[in-house]
This record gives C-alpha cells, structure tokens and sequence, in this order.
C-alpha cells in the first residue's frame, strides 16, 4: 500500500474515531456529571531475523475505547475494543456502576477548560512507511549480516525493524474533541561476540518518525559489532572514588530519574527526595532544562496530555534552579492551596522533549574523555537501585577505565554509588554528543566523583 492511500485512509478511520467518540459523550453526558473519551489506535508490523532466518514476523492492528465518568466526585473507567453503539452504551453502564463503589474525591473531574487544547497543533509526526514484509525482513537481516562479518562477532541475537503509526483521539463533556496521527520507527541489531573464552554482548539502534531518517541496516550493524568487540577482553577495577562520565545512552536515564522526582504523583505521596525544592539550586547554576513539546517531527512531541491539556514549552530547570513540578490536571488539584493555586504543565502521560542547554558550552566525546583525565566511562547499567524517596543510587555498571585522558581498556561487573541530589549538583559539564532518540535529548554527562565497588 503507498504511503498516500495509508494516509488518507489513516485520515478517514481518525474522523470515524472522533465520530464514536463525539456520540460516546453525548450517550454519556445524559447520565453523569462529565465524561471523557479517549482511543489509541495502533497499526503496524515487527519482524526479527536471527543468523539469516526470520524469526517473527507481527502485525497488528487494534486499539481500545476507554471511558471515564463522574459524578459528585466520584469516578469510575471501563473499556471497550467493540465501537459498536450497543458496546459503547454497555461500557459506559459499566463504568457508572464502578463509580458507585468508588469513594468520593475532591480532587477527581476533569481538566480546567481554559487549558484544554480546543485547537490542536500539526506537529508533522506522521510519517507512515509503505515496507511490506519482505523490505522489513531485508533491514533486520542486513544489519545482522553487516555485524556477523567483522572479527570477533560469534552470534546474533537477532536484527529487529519495527514500523508503526498510531491515532489518538480524546474528547470530554467540556467540548473538546481532538485527534492527531504520529508514526514511529525503528531498527536495531543486537550481537555477541568472544575472544579467548569471553563473551560480550552488546546493540545498537536508531529510531524516528520519519523512515528516511533512519540511519542505514549495514551502519547499524557495523555499530553494534564495534560496541561489542570494544567491550571484549573486559577487567575488573577496585573499589575507590573517581570521577564517572555518563555516554549519551544512559545519560538520559540519570535525568530521566530527575523527571519521576519531580512528578506530580511523587510530590503528592510525599515520595520523592526533590520534595519541596521549586525554587532550590538542584542542578548547578550553568544548566538549564526546557521541555520543547512542539518541535515538528519530535520522538516525544504531543500537541496534548492524556488529560487534553494543550501541550506547552516551559523551563524546568532554569541555571540550575527547580521551576515547578510536572503535573496533571489530578495533582494539581491535589497539590493546590488556598493561597496558591496550581494549573496542570501538560505533562499526564508523561514528558515532552526535554532539551539540556548548558551556559559553559559543550564539549564532544573525546574532550570529556581528556577532561576527566583519570576514571571511568559508564556505557551500560543493571538493575533497579534507584531509591527516588531518598535519593541513594545504586546500579551495576559496564564501561571503561580511563587514564591519562584516554581509553585503557574495558571494565565490567562494577557499582556505581552515590546519592541523586549530590550526584545532579556535582556535574561538572555535559556533552555535545546529544542523544536525540528519547524524549530526553542530552549529551554525556561528566560528574565529580562518585564511589566504586570493584573487587
């Protein structure tokens, strides 16, 4: 199917879904309070090949109508994948009767109408594929075969493409009624290789919402086979204090914890180490954070929240000083005072293109390398030792030993300890090697010092 007919078919099956959706409210809106309708339809295909065979091949397509009902603070949700009328009714019957065994709360309803995305921004994120199968089949296998041809790759774990596109649609009792298409796709590699007896194993991807941005199988492939031979021959170190520098890839992790701190729901539970800290130096004065929710053809742009709050840019972090919480409609009705008021940031579901800028300039990989003089390159971590109450960070690491500002060789089975808050507060500088396949786009990031358990 050519991309054109897709996307005038996409075009007509999102008006059907605003249709079902427009009437889900109107059947709604006679028995209860307020209402909100909302569907995320996913179409595409997943294949995997392994050592020149293809191994699974999916397509799908489906999507579910979920409905939410309120009454005198009271809510209940149920969910339907048949659009049917007779379902539909049937699903919002459903939900009532949740409801009335749901206990009261002040706080539960629906957004402030005044920040609802009545008009809804073109952010140009549908860019669907025409791949049929036997295309996606040859990415996954050229990328595996581009790796499986250099020294010292044994195996494969497998070549992965994936093309989808999705139709989100959401409306409420208040009259708005939106809907937007975005496509996302992907292709990865991931290999294993071995010299004298060990073995490492090690990928490598790239993702966009447009096709033609991909980078190419063979460069994917040559990729994970250089990080998987680069980490080979791997040596333990000692326990001692060094500084660590963060690559790109699990950079966005360390900031990503900083996004689940300052969540609304964390702030709320009292559950979180940033608690009470708007308006506190958290990061140093020379770093600030943006969210950039609108930029066109953005891995994590969205003209609205799952709350139908209009997406908006805003600081998060401003010289290094906390700006405000993330929240939904819920928790900023939850988090509200008397003497001050709070409005939802567009962020239920989740964030939207976090941007790091940094007033000392960014230095590219090799400088930070030369700059840290003597420690260790994290390039992969293990496990969940992130403790977001307290702040204590605990995780297995991979990398490298740096000395004399250059590469010795490759390090593993380590711990990197520290505590969050002394962790964000002792970055040194962060890279220009932005990673811009997340919805959290930094470079590597270079901290102080931070413990090492070794053996």
């Amino acid at each position: 199917m050519h991309t054109i007919q897709i996307k005038e078919e996409s075009y007509q099956e999102q008006k059907y879904l605003e249709s079902v959706i427009a009437d889900a409210i109107s059947m709604a809106k006679k028995k209860v309070d307020a209402v909100e309708v909302a569907i995320n339809k996913s179409t595409g295909i997943n294949v995997s090949t392994r050592l020149g065979e293809t191994e699974n091949i999916e397509f799908n397509s489906d999507g579910v109508l979920g409905i939410t009902v309120y009454q005198n603070h009271k809510k209940g949700n149920a969910s339907t994948n048949d659009l049917s009328p007779k379902a539909i009714e049937q699903t919002i019957n459903m939900a009532i009767e949740i409801m009335k065994y749901t206990s009261a709360d002040p706080y539960s309803g629906l957004g402030d109408r005044s920040q609802m995305a009545f008009e809804c921004p073109d952010l140009d994120l549908f860019h669907p594929s025409d791949f049929n199968v036997d295309q996606a089949i040859r990415q996954a296998a050229q990328a595996e075969d581009a790796a499986l041809a250099c020294a010292e790759i044994s195996k494969s774990d497998g070549g992965h493409f994936n093309s989808h596109y999705g139709i989100r649609v959401y409306g409420n009792s208040e009259g708005m009624l939106q809907g937007y298409r975005a496509s996302n796709h992907s292709l990865s590699c991931c290999v294993i290789g071995e010299r004298h007896g060990q073995m490492e194993r090690n990928y490598a991807y790239t993702a966009s919402r447009d096709i033609n941005a991909l980078d190419s199988a063979q460069s994917i492939g040559l990729k994970a086979a250089k990080k998987t031979v680069a980490h080979l021959g791997a040596q333990q170190v000692a326990t001692m204090k060094v500084p660590v520098l963060f690559s790109p890839e699990v950079a966005t992790g360390l900031i990503g914890h900083l996004a689940s701190a300052i969540s609304g729901g964390a702030i709320y539970k009292k559950s979180s180490f940033l608690l009470d800290k708007v308006g506190e130096l958290i990061l140093p004065d020379w770093l600030t954070i943006k969210e950039l929710p609108h930029i066109l053809k953005g891995v994590g742009s969205a003209p609205f929240d799952s709350d139908g709050i209009l997406t908006m840019n805003k600081d998060i972090i401003t010289a290094g000083v906390l700006q405000t919480y993330l929240l939904s409609s819920y928790s900023a009705k939850k988090l509200s005072t008397a003497d001050k008021p709070l409005k939802s940031t567009g962020n239920a579901g989740g964030i939207h293109n976090w941007r790091l800028q940094s007033s000392n300039g960014a230095a590219d990989f090799a400088s930070l390398v030369k700059m840290m003089d003597k420690g260790i390159i994290v390039t992969s971590l293990m496990g969940q030792g992130v403790n977001l109450v307290t702040g204590d960070y605990s995780r297995g690491a991979n990398g490298f030993w740096v000395e004399n500002g250059e590469i010795q060789y490759p390090i593993n089975e380590f711990t990197i300890a520290g505590n969050l808050s002394d962790i964000y507060r002792n970055i040194v500088t962060i890279g220009s090697d932005i990673e811009l396949k997340t919805n959290i786009q930094c470079g590597s990031i270079l901290v102080e010092q931070m413990s090492i358990a070794g053996k």
